[in-house]
């Protein structure tokens, strides 16, 4: 027999840790009567003799007492050299290993042996680098500290005014006037020489702390201690403004979590009684009044309203809702009561989940991310080597010492990498940003950046390119009554998430007729669904799956292909091998199908048809669309298109069913409609929310505009280092422009990237 255990709330790094599906597979099958186990997402299956449930919970308490994960937030941990910084302490400490690291977000996640002192020693250390360190609270809970924002304040305002007191001090004693730019030198250079001393102690020596900590500590030697208070003050400003701007990105995001809110009336048999939202469950009743927000996932069983789903789908109009409706957590009620029926709650709401893979697609990094972090731990040590020649070649061959030491030293500043290494990860932030507060969810960098390079996009039929909702045109008997036909078709498809199978049910609903009982549901995806009706085994295909079971006769054949002239799918209902009717069905393309293809041809991308449905319907569409088709494909078939269409260049598939998750997988990106399977939403890279096709030209537009801000802040950090390096060695700028070369430069590229964030307004 085979069991399923959902493991997401249990044990969620089973879902995609190999140490710990390996640790809980070991545990499950040394369970009585478990002979196999697989994993699948967030679900564990095992094939067993007798049911083990009662010894699951057990097996998973094994695998958490010696394989532990951990989420933590680390306050300061603001940028590439932090992160660098607290990397270095996992690497060097036994017993950790460090999974995840976002400096965005502040997030870390650990693996580590509950019973050994790692963790312990971990956290020790990280708390003597100068980093508050906690475990992670629940996203709806988290709020960003700004207690070190404000420290930062108060050091760059007691910098300032020394300096400006060493400045008035030169006009009135100059004779003191040294000490005084001396003192404002350590007022501001201490905070930052314990810093590149926390970086060398972690492994990590070549950070911008530690290359401002020497400039300004040479500068005081030489005589120039002006100019390296300027210096350091400057320095303090550029990261106070970073941090700023770092936090207007990070803001972005935990906007999102101020959507969820913290109380729900939940229905009881005494009336509505307030709850923490943590409270509920699958099942329960809640009341969402005008001006609330719902505060699950569920469905409206009683009322109706127009409901804003701008916050979560981003679509700009309120939607009507009834009985019946789906209704996202976040989404505001802005007229009449109404009851739901909560399907999912915390962590399981699609707003949650929204906030999670954001947070998770900051973390993955792109491409040129990924080369620019390689290329900058090489560039450093070179640049500082570089000074080093700087301040003693020339001087050997006869060259002013001083002169060239001061040169080297401000190399020293130009040298430093933060600019060119935030360039990427802060508009690719701010992008996906962008995109989750328009319903455009993109989970990572990488796929980011390959939405702007597309060239083909592929689009399923059925519920993508179409409504998804097809209506039961034609209901043709064969050998018994009409109704009976209508009540076998319905009863094969009971249960059924398949667009088609859904119209089926509708009709039979709608006409009143009896669905006869059913078991032993299975489906065969793209080709049909079977099922045991009154004990006789029922299928309800496509007439090519049909004729593979049997032939069918001349004349049945010449009526399916009247009804595909017109544009219908046509579904055939069997007994066994034998035909006993047709369905014909026609589902129509979406309002904005058309809009969405011509906006992509606008943007030089191509866009194809890969449906399993058969070629007379399927062209029937592509013609009125005015793309190509390729029709009848199975799972397997649509695989092999997308492997040849890849040869032309890279390729996007758009499909919301389970027979799409394999070709969305196989895809350069693959790209799920919001109302799709679970199946399909878990394979692609990205997902419509607002269930608009529109988003698929919003998602390259959002990437082109992405990748355009990557090279113009990759040019800023490379062209003022460029500039200033020239300007330098020729003697026209000195220390204080220095320093601009780098945190002048990440001010501008942070702010740069933040222009993302506008992007939904330039859209509409």
């Amino acid at each position: 027999m085979r069991f399923s255990f959902p493991i997401r709330k249990t044990l969620p790094s089973a879902a995609d840790c190999p140490e710990c599906q390996s640790l809980l597979r070991s545990a499950l099958l040394a369970l009585p009567g478990v002979r196999e186990v697989s994993f699948e997402g967030g679900i564990v299956h095992l094939e067993a003799t007798q049911n083990p449930s009662p010894r699951f919970p057990e097996a998973i308490r094994q695998v958490q007492a010696v394989h532990t994960h951990q989420t933590f937030w680390v306050e300061g941990m603001d940028c590439a050299s932090c992160a660098r910084t607290v990397e270095g302490v996992a690497g060097r400490i036994p017993g950790v290993r460090l999974l995840e690291l976002n400096p965005l977000t502040r997030r870390i996640e650990l693996a580590y042996d509950p019973r050994q002192p790692a963790l312990q020693e971990f956290q020790h250390s990280v708390g003597q680098l100068g980093y508050a360190i906690r475990p992670a609270s629940p996203p709806q809970s988290t709020t960003p500290s700004k207690s070190e924002g404000r420290s930062m304040s108060r050091s760059v305002a007691l910098t300032g005014g020394m300096l400006a007191l060493a400045w008035g001090l030169s006009m009135a004693k100059p004779e003191l006037s040294g000490w005084a730019y001396t003192a404002a030198v350590l007022a501001g250079g201490w905070p930052l020489a314990l810093k590149a001393l926390r970086g060398v102690q972690a492994g990590h020596p070549f950070s911008i702390h530690t290359l401002v900590t020497a400039a300004a500590l040479g500068a005081v030697l030489i005589g120039e201690a002006a100019e390296a208070a300027v210096v350091v003050f400057l320095f303090g400003v550029g990261e106070l403004l970073e941090s700023w701007a770092t936090e207007r990105a990070r803001s972005s995001i935990h906007a999102l979590v101020a959507l969820a809110p913290k109380t729900a009336l939940l229905l009881e048999g005494t009336g509505p009684r307030e709850v923490p939202v943590e409270y509920l469950q699958k099942g329960n009743r809640v009341l969402v009044l005008p001006g609330g927000r719902v505060p699950a996932d569920g469905v409206v069983e009683e009322g109706h309203s127009a409901l804003d789903e701008s916050p979560i789908t981003g679509e700009s109009a309120p939607v009507s809702k009834g009985p019946g409706a789906a209704v996202y957590a976040g989404s505001i009620n802005t007229e009449g009561a109404l009851t739901v029926r909560v399907e999912r709650a915390g962590q399981d709401t699609t707003l949650a989940r929204v906030l999670c893979l954001v947070e998770e697609a900051q973390a993955n990094k792109a491409p040129t991310e990924r080369f620019i972090d390689r290329f900058s731990r090489y560039y450093t040590p070179w640049v500082m080597l570089g000074a080093l020649l700087t301040m003693l070649v020339p001087p050997l061959l006869g060259g002013d010492g001083q002169e060239w030491l001061y040169k080297g030293l401000a190399l020293l500043l130009i040298g430093c990498p933060c600019a060119l290494v935030l360039s990427v990860p802060t508009a690719v932030s701010a992008g996906l940003a962008a995109g989750a507060r328009r319903g455009l969810l993109v989970k990572g960098g990488a796929t980011l950046e390959t939405l702007g390079q597309l060239r083909i996009v592929a689009f399923d039929k059925t519920g993508t390119l179409t409504e998804g909702r097809p209506q039961v045109t034609d209901v043709i008997p064969l050998a018994l009554p009409e109704d009976e036909l209508l009540g076998r078709a319905a009863a094969v498809e009971t249960g059924s998430n398949h667009p088609l199978g859904r119209a089926i049910l509708r009709r039979a609903a709608e006409a009143g007729v009896r669905v006869f009982p059913s078991s032993e549901h299975r489906t065969l995806p793209g080709q049909a669904a079977t099922a045991l009706v009154e004990g006789e085994p029922h299928t309800v295909g496509s007439p090519q799956h049909a004729a593979e079971l049997a032939p069918l006769p001349p004349d049945l054949l010449d009526q399916i292909a009247r009804l595909e002239a017109q544009g219908k799918t046509v579904v055939v209902v069997l007994r066994g091998t034998t035909p006993i009717g047709l369905l014909a069905l026609r589902d129509e393309p979406r309002a904005e199908a058309k809009e969405t293809l011509e906006r992509l041809k606008a943007l030089g991308v191509h866009s194809v048809m890969l449906t399993g449905d058969n070629p007379r319907t399927a062209h029937a569409i592509a013609s009125e669309l005015g793309l190509k088709a390729w029709a009848g494909l199975l799972p397997q078939d649509k695989l092999h298109r997308i492997a040849a269409l890849r040869r032309e260049g890279k390729v996007a598939m758009v499909g919301d069913g389970i027979n799409d998750a394999p070709a969305l997988a196989q895809a350069d990106v693959g790209i799920a409609m919001g109302d799709g399977t679970e199946a399909a939403l878990e394979t692609a890279d990205a997902a419509l929310l607002a269930n608009r096709l529109t988003g698929v030209a919003d998602l390259i537009q959002l990437s082109r505009a992405t990748l355009g801000v990557i090279r113009t802040n990759i040019a800023l950090a490379l062209g003022l280092k460029a500039a200033f390096l020239i300007t330098t060695l020729t003697g026209a700028t000195g220390l204080w422009m220095a320093v601009l070369a780098d945190t002048g430069a990440t001010v501008l590229i942070t702010a740069n990237a933040l222009r993302l964030l506008g992007f939904t307004k330039r859209l509409e």
